[in-house]
């Protein structure tokens, strides 16, 4: 009896990243949901411009390879050039939160019919460890030897609150994956996106707390802590916009 397998969305090749890198459980949690909802075939991945880069070379499916932080204007084009395909876009928090945040915001408030898997590790990993949009008040990183200083740099991006003051987007929820209870929540969390678009209810969008044991300077399992002990209380965790659960419980309230 099989216990375990690889996910037939996730092609048999060996990872790129560094060890203890949560990418690796995020690609999986991705292509085991294309595998549960049969949808490898009409898949469309969209890769970034970071440590996902190659992205297109791990999902068994059709990737385009975006210039830095596109993805979410050709998930756009491709989306409405071919309307019954699934788009999806895969990017980390330099990528969409920083150079990419025009195309993240306005997509999103257009409802476009998309998925976005968004990785938060608060920090640059491919270009060696830089502050990033999202990297905590006083973290220290290559370009803030000291520590983020707020009067200088400015408060991290918080974006899932953010785009949840437009009235665009469908679903959004944060989620991490630093132990299985997470990977469980987030495993539902990246379905539930996926299947909104399946149901043509619009833009979704899964933040996934991600370590970077590289560039934070940690092992693996003092990584996996940070993310409870520093991330999770800067960027909580949980649903910040459902159009459909809103609309459900104000119908339920009027009857």
């Amino acid at each position: 009896m099989v216990v375990f397998d690889k996910p037939h969305a996730l092609n048999d090749i060996p990872f790129h990243y560094c060890p203890g890198c949560t990418h690796g459980i995020i690609h999986r949690l991705v292509a085991e949901v294309m595998d549960e909802l049969g949808i490898e075939g009409n898949a469309i991945g969209i890769a970034p411009v970071g440590c996902s880069v190659m992205a297109y070379n791990y999902f068994n499916c059709d990737m385009i390879e975006a210039a830095h932080g596109r993805a979410p204007a050709i998930a756009t084009g491709v989306k409405r050039a071919l309307p019954d395909s699934i788009v999806f876009t895969y990017q980390g928090d330099g990528d969409l939160a920083s150079i990419g945040m025009a195309e993240t915001v306005h997509a999103a408030a257009r409802n476009e019919n998309i998925t976005v898997i968004f990785v938060n590790n608060a920090i640059y990993g491919m270009t060696g460890g830089q502050m990033a949009p999202t990297s905590l008040p006083g973290q220290v990183t290559q370009t803030s030897p000291y520590g983020r200083d707020v009067k200088l740099c400015g408060f991290p991006i918080r974006v899932c609150e953010m785009l949840a003051t437009l009235d665009g987007p469908e679903y959004l929820e944060r989620v991490t994956v630093n132990n299985v209870k997470q990977i469980r929540n987030a495993k539902k969390a990246i379905k539930k996106a996926f299947q909104n678009q399946l149901e043509g209810k619009g833009f979704s969008l899964i933040e996934v707390l991600s370590t970077c044991p590289t560039n934070w300077g940690m092992t693996p399992q003092a990584a996996l802590k940070w993310i409870d002990d520093k991330m999770i209380p800067y960027y909580p965790l949980g649903v910040y916009k459902d159009r459909t659960a809103a609309a459900e419980a104000a119908k339920k309230e009027e009857n």
